[in-house]
This record gives structure tokens, C-alpha cells and sequence, in this order.
């Protein structure tokens, strides 16, 4: 250890105290010097320790309804800008940290390919809009077509069936009562024929023996030959009758045939009907196939509107990393937009100033850049700390060695947004006033 040389002090000759009265010096064993003294010593020893109770009080007066932190940074929404399809840069219209508003041009992409999809949409268009008209059209005259056929062939059915029931009753006539009525006159007739023959033949022998005359004779001869002329023409109705009933039978079989034709063409009628259903499923697919192609063709000029890409908010450029004739790919950044003017405080709090901190409160941000402080307010507080939070959250399934203070997150927002223009990531100072 070295050695400490002491100095050797000086005696410092000290005046003689004089007295009040006469002015003469006084000496130690004057009776009133030493409680005068200690007594200005005791009331600069109160004052003292009165000023450092009063500051102490107005120290915890000041600070009791306050919590601050410096580590608080300014936060805003960073806006990356990235194009939606791939293509040649044509144009870059803005340069870095230009100030640009919500909707201005800040690339355009090469647009040729994406227009002449928009031409083959428009194209696809026309022809499904052509397609649905004819098949529009269609449907009514297919309609209207099989609607009258059903109809005539519904009428040539009613015709048929009507000719056939009227064929049938002139059969039934014809080979009933008009051919029995005949075929009974024959036999009529016919027993009249015989009966005249029979006294043809008697007669014969009475004139032979001369026991009538022969002109009594010659009127049975008459007759006779009367009732078989009467015969022969009663036989030749029953042919005619029957001639007629197979005429009515043939009628009948025609009129019989014309019905199932007629039914037959009815059915078919009815069947060609259902080329309407089917017509009007060909106009739904035409009207569907439409609504596809409209789909493609608004597809289309989506892609083709994504060749020019604007600035979707108001701010400033940032990071700018794209030139003329660059290949982008989707999703690929070109450069960021930050609003400058809607921006806010993250003020990380440790966990044991935050229990009278609500959403509302008032705050002051000390910013470090202009040495100013704006006005601010509590919009909300974290729901976990920072380090929960972080990309390799704390393991603390073995409990804490040594118990951290933990800090929570805090989002101040800025009242006075035009004083100051606060940028992301700037260091700020902020005091909450809790009360």
C-alpha cells in the first residue's frame, strides 16, 4: 500500500472579536458570543431544512399525478407499394421522399399484353351476346310452332275421332237393319215367287183339260213371272245392302286409321312441345355463357388497370427502388408511402407506472429533434408486454431467476398534428398526467 505524505498545516491567525458596545476585541471567554452563534446557526439550519421540505413537497406534488419514459419512438403506417402483375417498367413518375397525394401516377407498366386480353374478352363478349339473342329468339318461335301443331293435330284428332264415330253408326246401319229388312223382302219374295210357280203348275193342268181358260191361265203365268222379277230384284237389294255394309266397313276401318294417325301425330305434337324446355335451357347456358365472358372481360381490364399503379394515401415517398425498364414480378417492392400526418407515440411504460393510466388521459411528447413538446392523449394501452410480444418470447416455465420489470406498449396519439411533422422511428419523451 503507499505511503500517504500529510502536509503540515498552517495556523491561520484569527482577529480578536470586538464587542458590540465599545468595538474592543473581545476574547474566548466573552459570555455572549458562543450562544449568539449557535443560535444563527440554528435558525440557517431551519430555514435550510424548511426550503428542502418545501421542495420536497412541491417535488412530490409535481411528480405524484405523473408517469414519463424516454424509451417512447413515433409510429405511423408504412405503406409498401408493390405491383399486382408482372411486366416491363415504362414510366416512373415520382422520385424519392416526393411528397404525393392519393391518387397520382407512380409507375406504369407496359400495357400492350394486358389490352389485347381486354380486346379478346370484348370479342367473347359480342359473341356470347349474339348467341343469347338467337337463342332468345328461338324459344318463342319454338314455342309458338309446337304449340299450333299440338293444336291442328288436336283438331284432326277431334275430325278423325267425329268421322269415325259417324262410320261407325253407318255401318252398324247398313249391315243391321237395312241389310236384314232386305234379306227378309227375299225371302218374302221368294215364298211369293214359289207359291206362284206352284199355281203356275196347277193352273198348267187345269187348262190342259180345258177346265179354266187359257186366259185365266196366262194371269197366273203373269203373276208368276211378276214374283220372280219381284225376287230377282229383292235378291239384288240384299246385294246392293251388302255391297253397302262392306262399303261401311271399309269407311269405318279408314276412319278407324285416320284416328290413330291423328293420335299419333297429337303424341308427336306433344312431344316436339318439350323442344321448349330444351330451347329455354339452350337460352340459360347462352345467358350464363354472357355473364362468363362479362366476368373475363372485367377481369381483363382489372389486370389492364393494374399497369398503372397510383398512390393509395396521401404521404410522403420513401425507399424508392424501381427504374425504367425494370422487370417487376406481383408482390415485388418498388417503394413505400408514409402519411406523415397521421402518425402516433408508442411509449414503452414499465409495468409499475401503468396502474392509474386509462385511455383519454392527457400527455406532453418532449420531441428530441426540435426540442419542443406537442400535446397529446392515452388512445389505448398494449394487451401484453413487449417482450411476450417479441420474436422469441421469454420462457418462464422454470420461474424467473431474476424478476425484470416488464414493459407495455402505450399508444399515445397527437392533438396538435400540424405543429410539429413528427416521422416514424424519431425518439420522443413523454409524460402521462394521470390525474
Amino acid at each position: 500500500m503507499a505511503n500517504v505524505v500529510e502536509e503540515p498545516k498552517t495556523q491561520i491567525p484569527t482577529a480578536p472579536a470586538r464587542t458590540a458596545s465599545t468595538g474592543a476585541p473581545s476574547g474566548p471567554s466573552s459570555p455572549t458570543a458562543a450562544p449568539r452563534s449557535s443560535t444563527r446557526v440554528r435558525v440557517v439550519m431551519l430555514l435550510v431544512l424548511m426550503a428542502a421540505i418545501a421542495a420536497g413537497v412541491a417535488a412530490y406534488l409535481h411528480f405524484k399525478d405523473r408517469v414519463s419514459t424516454d424509451d417512447a419512438t413515433v409510429d405511423g403506417h408504412v405503406t409498401a407499394i408493390a405491383p399486382k402483375i408482372s411486366g416491363n417498367v415504362v414510366e416512373v413518375a415520382v422520385l424519392d421522399n416526393q411528397p404525393v397525394k392519393a391518387g397520382d401516377v407512380l409507375v406504369r407498366i407496359d400495357p400492350r399484353d394486358y389490352q389485347a386480353k381486354v380486346d379478346l374478352a370484348k370479342a367473347a363478349v359480342l359473341e356470347a351476346e349474339s348467341r343469347l339473342r338467337s337463342a332468345q329468339v328461338m324459344v318463342p318461335m319454338t314455342n309458338e310452332t309446337t304449340q299450333s301443331g299440338t293444336s291442328a293435330a288436336g283438331a284432326q284428332l277431334a275430325d278423325a275421332q267425329a268421322g269415325l264415330a259417324q262410320a261407325q253408326v253407318d255401318y252398324e246401319k247398313a249391315s243391321g237393319a237395312g241389310l236384314a229388312y232386305a234379306q227378309a223382302n227375299v225371302r218374302s219374295k221368294q215364298a211369293s215367287n214359289e207359291r206362284a210357280q206352284a199355281d203356275v203348275a196347277r193352273m198348267k193342268t187345269l187348262v190342259d183339260k180345258a177346265e179354266i181358260s187359257q186366259q185365266q191361265y196366262d194371269a197366273y203365268v203373269a203373276a208368276a213371272r211378276v214374283a220372280d222379277a219381284e225376287l230377282h230384284a229383292a235378291e239384288e237389294q240384299v246385294a246392293s245392302a251388302q255391297k253397302e255394309a262392306a262399303a261401311r266397313k271399309a269407311a269405318l276401318d279408314a276412319a278407324q286409321s285416320r284416328v290413330s294417325q291423328a293420335r299419333a301425330m297429337l303424341e308427336n305434337s306433344v312431344a316436339n312441345r318439350k323442344q321448349v324446355a330444351v330451347r329455354t335451357a339452350d337460352e340459360g347456358t347462352a345467358s350464363a355463357a354472357l355473364e362468363a365472358a362479362k366476368a373475363n372481360l372485367e377481369a381483363a381490364q382489372l389486370q389492364l388497370s393494374y399497369t398503372t399503379i397510383v398512390a393509395p394515401i396521401d404521404g410522403v415517398v420513401t425507399r424508392k427502388s424501381v427504374e425504367v425498364g425494370q422487370i417487376v414480378a406481383p408482390g415485388q417492392g418498388l417503394m413505400t408511402i408514409i402519411p406523415l400526418q397521421d402518425v402516433w407515440v408508442t411509449a414503452n411504460f414499465k409495468e409499475t407506472q401503468l396502474a392509474n393510466v386509462h385511455p383519454g388521459q392527457p400527455a406532453e411528447i418532449d420531441v428530441d429533434m426540435y426540442g419542443r413538446s406537442v400535446k397529446g392523449h392515452v388512445d389505448s394501452i398494449a394487451g401484453a408486454t413487449g417482450s411476450r410480444l417479441s420474436l422469441l418470447p421469454p420462457e418462464n416455465a422454470t420461474g424467473n431467476f431474476v424478476k425484470v420489470v416488464q414493459r407495455i406498449p402505450v399508444k399515445i396519439l397527437v392533438d396538435q398534428k400540424d405543429a410539429l411533422i413528427l416521422r416514424p422511428g424519431m425518439n420522443v419523451d413523454v409524460i402521462i398526467f394521470t390525474r
